[in-house]
Formats: structure tokens, sequence, C-alpha cells
């Protein structure tokens, strides 16, 4: 190795500020965390403040091998090094920072990556797969985050919901509220195992693009007996397949045009792709105001059957012509779940 080195002329530089790795560590009983790092470039100094993954703190004290104090540590010498906050791992990367808050922002940044990670491998829960997990002891409650569109019909929902609990299985309602459904919805529902129900209430664009990535369940409903009735069925094992909605693109609304027999939206499509005769909604604001079909779809003075993402187009919706600049259009289709 040290030929190696000589006539490849492999150096290191001590002049940075100290990288390395730990080699082993252990809680000593009186001088708290401790870990043997091997410094690979640069040099380390007493008191330099130094991040090892989650772990950091101000180096206190190194010693050699002999247990000999040190005040600098050059490349390629291993130390035994105390002052961090926590004991590291064998293997992980170090480096020395500028100071105690950066050191912190970054460990805090890296725990936080950890938690979302930890989180990513649950497999999320389903109306389908509830009475498979009920029946096997799996879980006790189904745990549900619920959004409506005013508080009269949240409060109506949610005690109805909770009145189909049973000796099996209880029904929980981990966060409910008004408004639309949102990322942070669906990531509680992830973190819970449980799933989403709005009842006259849509997610944005955001949740439903986070549901699709990571398998949250969302619901939707209008009439409160068809909600009762799912999951009731659901808690028994009776539930037949549905058929989910998948989103197939949007539009949005540039310009209002009157023509021969009302008006139609002229639109960018912002992604996805929109098809004469696929159904669609307008949205404002996020609020569905129109659910209906793509009754037209014109690019420049001809008609045609799709429009791809980032072209301009002009729209005419079944049973509506009140578009508005910024106004929505949002194309679906109803696929069955697997």
């Amino acid at each position: 190795i040290l030929l190696v080195a000589e006539v490849q002329e492999l150096k290191a530089n001590p002049q940075r500020p100290a990288v390395g790795t730990v080699i082993e560590a252990e809680l000593d009983s009186t001088r708290g965390p401790m870990a043997t790092m091997l410094v690979q470039a640069g040099t380390l100094h007493v008191a330099d403040v130094i991040v090892a993954d989650e772990t950091y703190g101000k180096v206190k004290a190194m010693f050699n091998e002999k247990g000999q104090r040190l005040k600098a540590a050059d490349p390629s010498t291993p130390v035994k090094v105390m002052g961090l906050s926590a004991v590291p791992h064998a293997g992980d990367a170090f480096t020395v920072v500028k100071n105690g808050q950066l050191a912190r922002s970054l460990v805090t940044e890296r725990q936080r990556q950890s938690a979302a990670a930890s989180v990513r491998p649950l497999r999320a829960m389903t109306l389908e797969s509830l009475y498979g997990e009920i029946s096997t002891g799996k879980i006790k409650e189904l745990n549900i985050v619920l959004k409506a569109d005013v508080q009269g019909t949240l409060d109506a929902v949610r005690t109805a919901l909770e009145q189909l609990s049973e000796e099996q299985v209880r029904v929980n309602i981990v966060h409910a509220a008004t408004g639309i459904i949102t990322e942070s919805d669906v990531m509680l529902a992830l973190a819970s195992k449980g799933i989403v129900i709005g009842f006259s209430s849509r997610p944005d664009t955001g949740a439903s693009c986070l549901a699709e990535t990571e398998g949250v369940d969302i619901r939707h409903y209008d009439v409160i007996y068809n909600l009762i009735e799912d999951v009731t069925k659901a808690m028994q094992g009776m539930l037949e397949p549905v058929y989910v909605e998948v989103v197939e693109g949007h539009a949005e609304v540039r310009q209002v045009f009157r023509v021969r027999g009302g008006r139609i939206a002229g639109c960018h499509v912002r992604d996805g792709v929109v098809t004469r005769g696929a159904s669609a909604r307008v949205l404002r604001q996020d609020e569905a105001i129109h659910t209906s079909r793509v009754a037209s779809l014109r690019r420049f003075q001809e008609d045609v059957k799709e429009v791809q993402a980032g072209y301009e187009c002009g729209i005419g919706i079944e049973g509506f012509q009140d578009f508005k600049e910024d106004d929505v259009i949002e194309l679906f289709s109803q696929q069955r779940k697997s």
C-alpha cells in the first residue's frame, strides 16, 4: 500500500476541515459517548464541531491508541473522540462543520428524512383489505381522516361513523375538519394506517398525487347512506370491488369565448391529456362547481379528439357555460380497483 501510494503520489490535504469514518463507538460510564474515528482527510482539532450521520458534538478531548491526549489528528490517524451528543454507528461518515447551529440543523434534517422513510414502507389501509386485517387480529380499529364541506354535515357524519363501532373493531376518527382534502390529511392517514373519507369534499392536486404514490385510500361520498353502507360492509367482509377515480389531466382557463350556441373556454393544458367525451369537472379555487363531460374540443378551427399537455385548445363542457378565467377543468376516468 505504501509503495502504491508513493508511486501514484497519493496525498491527503491536512489543511482542509477533517472528514473520516467512525470505526467503532460505545457509551462510557464516566466519559459518555466515545467514538473511535479514522481521519481520512484534513486535520481534526480539539474544539472542532463534527457531524456523524444523526449525531453531532464539539470535540472535548481526543486520545490515541495509548490513551494519551492529542490536540490534533492528521490524515490516516485513528483517534478516540469525546464530546458527541449520542453514540454514532460504526461506518458512519463524519465531517467538521463551522459551528454548532449548522450541525444541529443538519442532524435535524437527517432525522426528519429518516422519520419520513420509516413511515413510507407502511402498507396503506383500504376498505377492501379491512376485513382481512380484522379477521387475522392485525387491527382492532379503523382509523379515519374525515373531511366535509360544512360543519353541520361533518358532525352528523362523524356521529354516524362512530356508532358503527363493535366488539371486534372500533371506528376511530383520527382527524375531522371542513374543507378540501390536503396532503397533510393523506400523510396523517398513511402514518395512522387509516383511510381518508371526503363527504362533499375533494382532494387538491397535491393530495391526489401523494395518495396515488403512497397507496392511501381516499373515498368520496355525497350520500351518507352510501358511506355507512360501505364501511359496514367492509367491516363484515362483504364489500364488493369498487371503481376508483383516475385523474387524466388538467386544463387552465385562460380566456372565455362566445360562440354560436353558447360559450367555450380557451385553455392551456397543464398536464396529462384532454379527450373529447371524457368525464370532466370544473374547479374554481379547488372547489368542484360542475361535473359532466367534454362536449366539444377544438384546436384552432378544427375539431380534434384529444390535446396533449403544453398546447392550447377550446373546450366546451356539457351543461355548463359559466366559465371564468383561472378556472381549472379536471379530466378523469373511472377504473376498477384491483
